[in-house]
């Protein structure tokens, strides 16, 4: 099984990145199954289920999120429903929605870190708990852990080595170079970056973001513009074992 892993779609451009690249990388490397953060598609902050419908025209088959996946409210009764969007698993069992879901023969499931980003349940203890359930109809285990601490993902990636086919990180919108299969065959890299503008500070407008460092006064942040960066990965997988054999970045760009 190949799949691609897309890091977080930002606002318009990332979403029209995705639909002019996405169909032409999946033909070139026979790509089964694509894993994409959506919780910054809709305008830079949040998804609707207009925008999640675009982005599964475009060809992404689960739609990952995490600490964004509340700002637009409209989103949340569909969480409910038979629809490959996914919030944290580790959220409070309370909360709308569900963190993993069966697709294209893979379990796949969305987590959240809790160092610089919030107090949600502990992300490791839900792993336990959803391995130790009963058995999944696959060995083919993937996980978008949305964290932004390097040593908090890096810890997951060891915790999971494997018991997971992949564990790859989102949330910091800059791709890493740390792309590898860990001793016991999970696939490994700390974040997958973002597919949205190049000039910009993590896909905002960098007058925006600078008034908010040079002032420390409330800036509203909007999507920047120009050519798109394109990050994802692309992890081969042998789906009698659940084992990853290789895993590559895939990166592009988008005038």
């Amino acid at each position: 099984m190949r799949v691609l892993m897309v890091g977080d779609v930002i606002g318009r451009p990332g979403r029209r990145a995705v639909k002019a690249l996405l169909p032409g990388l999946r033909e070139e490397h026979g790509i089964d199954l694509v894993v994409a953060n959506g919780e910054n598609a809709a305008a830079g902050f949040g998804l609707t289920i207009e925008v999640a419908q675009e982005l599964f025209d475009s060809g992404v088959d689960v739609i990952s999120s995490g600490n964004h996946i509340w700002d637009q409210k409209e989103i949340i009764p569909y969480l409910d429903e038979d629809v490959p969007i996914l919030r944290p698993l580790n959220y409070p069992p309370a909360a709308p929605g569900k963190g993993y879901a069966m697709v294209g023969g893979a379990l796949v499931v969305s987590l959240i870190g809790r160092v610089f980003v919030g107090t949600c349940d502990c992300p490791f203890r839900a792993m336990d708990a959803l391995l130790d359930s009963p058995s999944w109809d696959t060995r083919v285990i993937l996980v978008d852990f949305h964290a932004e601490a390097t040593s908090e993902k890096m810890a997951m990636g060891w915790y999971l080595d494997g018991r997971v086919s992949a564990v790859m990180g989102t949330h910091t919108h800059v791709g890493t170079v740390d792309t590898r299969v860990l001793p016991r065959g999970t696939a490994y890299v700390t974040d997958l970056g973002m597919v949205g503008p190049r000039d910009s500070v993590i896909g905002t407008t960098i007058e925006d973001v600078l008034e908010r460092f040079l002032t420390q006064t409330p800036k509203r942040l909007t999507v920047a513009d120009g050519p798109v960066t394109f990050n994802s990965v692309m992890v081969e997988i042998d789906e009698s074992t659940g084992k990853a054999t290789s895993i590559t970045r895939v990166d592009r760009e988008v005038t």
